[in-house]
């Protein structure tokens, strides 16, 4: 025990001074050795030296040194080469006579916490979780509301971040790897931020997508579905437990989809392993795929950068804090509910409560209830939930509510009613609700999410203009006359950093009140669209993206008309279907919400015939001709013409989104195939066309699998009969003899099994005296490089294998040289036993990651073979395997067909011999390596989970 006094709270204090210290000399060894991290890994007193630090036994003898010169001791090596963690080094310390910590440094009087403020220092969503799981560890960050009033679950940041990394974990397991997509198939519920950011933790991409509602649609959900998981070339499916059946529906027609699995099944997996490094902040965090996307899927390539850009520009727009409360029932597959309730909350620290999206649309109430319980001074939500809670909202449900706490909610994601803003305005008037909290915005898909939002604390701007001057000339000139005006909701400014334009056909910016196409441009705006390129060239031009909205400004505010491809050219005037729609809504007998307008092709006249398209309960003939009578006066009194044609359907026949929103494109295909309202049939037919469609996917990966199986089979016939064949040569030829005969017997495997191989460089390689490193992927190497490399290399192997029976006098009679790999004694005279060999003209072969591992990417370098080439002077040749992973997995038995490459890449010095110099050139090497492999850098170890100290 140190010599310190026998005051306990003294002693106490010692203890401490010695574990910073030795916590400041392992991290500062630890950096040096990988100065590739961007955080410094976390020390604590479990922190395992080899494992999670990268300390491995030639850096044992530095790090010994290091602590022998900070405490003023001498440590056996003995006794530091039995130390496995950091706190078996304090141990040894405490034992070693006349160690002495620093001096105590006691604390500055009146230290406070940090105060709670937004994550501005994140890169990425998971480095803003990872901010408030380290800085607020148990603040309350969302809670999942089965009611208004009784929560379901709760999570605080630390514990969100924790799950998430069991559940990312899990996905490691399930060889996911970087860059993969994670579809996530799961409805509002504490599951779905586990998955989101388990995904995010594991470098995979999560793709939202919506879980079926109803089981009477379940064939056009999937459907649906099935297009977005092949766009995505999803991996993996993460849905409800009750859901995994359902979903297997699907997968026989998703070539690329592996394994669908629950949530507890990836948390139930977690096995410790490491986590790939933190994604920089250009890579892509999520896809966020637009809503209609039937045919041709579009998603939305959004990474870290804009998302947590456009999070900040809404915040800022809003003046958002930490003292604000959302309150949502928002679909978490929807980006207004993901990412401006859910991701917004997170990077601000405002507390979230989240409620099912079933649970507004059963009882609307709740939300407005939910706002009053909890407090909440920020919602959001699209025009038709505004509509609904006046249409469905019984004042006696709601008597005492009091919504004066909302300073903000926000109404976007579709056609704003000016009519829906004044009634809401009035109706709840009387339980608090003020008119300046109404933000009417526009944002969409291809900008993250927000593009345009009004000051706060000001009412809604309504614009009246003229209906005829818009229709034929597009000019948004003020309106005189009340009976031809159209009234559009202003969706305020850009966003802080963002630019918007209104453009005519010709790409040229239109004046104020002139209507054109809206263009944008931001740090929030997307890339482009996943794996359709054509539709990413149309989308972006001269650096501006088309939203696909006509708009007009006015005041420097933008107000939005209609999609461009929604609007209607009849006879040279633009008739505007959401005006059409809300006109026939409101007639008795109409299904408000479920009313299509649209224009079909006229050969005749060469423009466009108006179609409306309207639910109704209604069935008998006489009732059917006089609803037609309404609807037709409604549609004149609007377009002053009534439509062409218009079309009763029964309730829920109408093409909706998932969140609610009518598709007019898809009904306009439906009406054109004549299948407009066609009856669904039962649920069991659905389901079993559904079967039917996947049985020659089904039939086609069985003829697959077969061909896979016979490759598989040839292969170990092969190899197991070359190995045989090469083993027999080496224990029975000469000593010069035995290299040639493995290396022509080894190309002689490599041209059976199929393997297309190219090598690049080997001319660089001298006779010997060099080391070359080579990445390591498979047991496949070994072949290659044997088949390959010129001369008599001498493979460096661990000292287990030269006690194997088989494999043990194969590798001696060979050359191969043994090392220790945990004995730092026996591991300093093994590398001057190398260095030695060197000197005499060997080439000597390291794969300095030590192992390989079943997912693809390089891992931390030992520094074994740099440490020798730096002390003996030897040029580093680094080396390059391709192809060989995939050929055969490490942990799997079941061989590919894989072209193989081998290449050689001119020589690195170390420039001195010290152990800086070693460092240097085994990140140089590795660097090297790594920009050719074509996998990604798992040398950044995963953060130990808090509580691990």
């Amino acid at each position: 025990m140190y010599a310190v006094s026998n005051y306990p709270g003294r002693r106490r204090a010692t203890q401490e001074a010695a574990r910073r210290e030795v916590f400041a000399v392992v991290g500062s060894l630890a950096r040096e050795m990988h100065p590739q991290r961007s955080v410094p890994a976390e020390i604590s007193l479990s922190s395992r030296l080899e494992q999670d630090l990268g300390v491995d036994s030639l850096a044992r003898a530095e790090l010994n040194m290091r602590l022998e010169k900070a405490f003023h001791a001498h440590l056996p090596i003995e006794e530091l080469g039995r130390a496995d963690t950091v706190g078996d080094l304090l141990t040894a310390l405490e034992k070693a006579p006349g160690a002495e910590p620093p001096p105590v440094v006691e604390p500055a009087a009146g230290e406070a916490l940090p105060h709670i403020r937004a994550a501005f220092e994140a890169r990425t969503l998971t480095e803003a979780l990872d901010w408030h799981a380290a800085h607020n560890p148990e603040r309350l960050h969302l809670t999942f509301l089965r009611d208004a009033a009784t929560p379901a679950g709760a999570f605080t940041y630390w514990r969100l971040a924790d799950e998430a990394r069991r559940a990312a974990e899990g996905l490691v397991a399930r060889d996911v790897a970087p860059g993969d997509r994670i579809a996530l198939m799961l409805p509002t519920g504490l599951d779905f931020f586990v998955a989101f950011f388990g995904a995010l933790y594991a470098g995979a991409i999560p793709v939202p997508i919506y879980p079926p509602m109803r089981m009477a649609q379940i064939e056009e959900h999937l459907t649906r579905q099935i297009g977005i998981l092949r766009n995505a070339g999803v991996k993996l499916l993460i849905t409800a437990a009750e859901g995994i059946r359902l979903a297997g529906l699907a997968r026989r027609r998703v070539e690329t989809l592996e394994e669908i699995v629950a949530v507890a099944d990836l948390v139930s997996g977690a096995d410790g392993a490491p986590l790939p490094p933190t994604r920089e902040a250009g890579a892509t965090a999520m896809l966020q795929y637009t809503s209609g996307s039937t045919g041709d899927p579009k998603g939305v390539v959004l990474s870290h950068a804009n998302l947590l850009a456009n999070v900040r520009a809404m915040g800022l727009a809003i003046g958002a804090t930490s003292a604000d409360t959302f309150v949502s029932w928002l679909p978490l597959y929807h980006d207004m509910g993901l990412i401006g309730a859910w991701l917004g909350c997170l990077h601000f620290g405002a507390p979230l409560y989240v409620m099912s999206p079933l649970t507004f649309l059963s009882r609307p109430a709740s939300w407005l209830e939910a706002i009053d319980r909890h407090r909440g001074t920020l919602s959001a939500a699209p025009n038709f939930a505004f509509e609904l809670c006046l249409d469905k909202i019984d004042p006696a449900q709601i008597e005492g509510l009091d919504l004066s706490s909302l300073r903000m909610v926000a109404n976007g994601a579709e056609p704003i009613s000016p009519r829906t803003i004044r009634r809401f305005a009035e109706k709840f008037a009387k339980y608090g609700f003020r008119a300046e909290a109404m933000a009417p915005v526009y944002g969409l898909a291809e900008n993250s999410v927000g593009l345009a939002f009004p000051p706060p604390g000001r009412a809604p701007l309504i614009d009246r203009i003229s209906r005829d001057l818009l229709a034929t000339d597009g000019r948004a000139e003020p309106a005189g006359d009340a009976t031809a005006a159209l009234e559009f909701v202003s969706c305020g400014a850009p966003l802080p950093g963002h630019e918007i334009r209104v453009v005519d056909g010709a790409g040229r910016e239109l004046a104020e009140r002139r209507e054109g196409r809206l263009e944008f441009r931001g740090p929030s705006a997307t890339a482009g669209y996943f794996r359709n390129e054509e539709k990413s060239k149309a989308l972006i031009r001269d650096g501006w993206l088309d939203s696909g909205d006509r708009a007009y400004t006015a005041g420097g505010e933008v107000y939005v008309t209609g999609r461009v491809k929604d609007i209607v050219i009849r006879a040279g005037r633009h008739l505007y279907p959401q005006e059409i729609e809300e006109a026939v809504a409101t007639l008795p007998g109409i299904r408000k919400g479920c009313v299509a307008a649209f224009g079909a092709p006229d050969v005749e006249t060469g423009t466009e015939r108006l179609i409306v398209v309207a639910e109704t309960y209604e069935t008998a003939p006489e009732a059917l001709g006089a609803l037609e009578t309404k609807v037709q006066a409604a549609v004149a009194a609007v377009c002053g013409a009534p439509a062409e044609e218009v079309r009763f359907l029964p309730p829920r026949s109408t093409p909706k989104t998932s969140s609610g929103k009518i598709r007019r494109s898809a009904a306009k295909a439906l009406f054109e195939e004549g299948r407009l309202g066609e009856p669904r049939g039962p649920v069991w037919l659905q389901i079993g066309r559904l079967a039917l469609l996947g049985l020659w996917p089904a039939m086609r990966g069985a003829a697959k699998s077969v061909g896979e199986l016979a490759y598989a089979s040839w292969w170990w016939i092969v190899v197991c009969a070359g190995y045989f064949a090469a083993w027999w040569a080496v224990m029975t030829l000469p000593c010069r003899s035995r290299w040639p005969a493995v290396r022509k017997i080894a190309g002689t495997m490599l041209g059976a099994i199929g393997a297309k191989v190219t090598t690049e460089g080997l001319e660089r390689l001298p006779k010997g005296g060099a080391v070359l490193a080579f990445n390591h992927s498979s047991y496949v190497d070994v072949m290659l490089l044997a088949a390959r490399l010129p001369g008599e290399p001498a493979f460096v192997a661990k000292k287990e294998l030269a006690g194997q029976i088989f494999a043990g006098p194969f590798l001696r009679r060979l050359g191969a040289l043994f090392v220790e790999r945990f004995d730092i004694a026996a591991s300093v005279a093994d590398a001057e036993k190398l260095a030695a060999a060197a000197r005499e003209g060997r080439n000597l072969v390291f794969f300095p990651e030590g192992t390989f591992t079943r997912r693809a990417g390089l891992c931390g370098f030992y520094l074994g073979a740099f440490k020798i080439a730096a002390e003996a002077e030897l040029p580093v040749f680094p080396g390059v395997l391709r192809g060989t992973r995939g050929m055969l997995r490490g942990e799997q038995w079941f061989p590919r067909r894989s072209a193989l490459s081998l290449a050689i890449l001119p020589p690195i010095r170390a420039g001195g011999s010290d152990f800086l110099c070693a460092l240097r050139l085994r990140d140089h090497v590795r660097a090297a390596i790594l920009a050719r492999c074509g996998e990604p850098d798992l040398s950044e170890l995963s953060k130990p989970r808090r509580g691990d100290a």
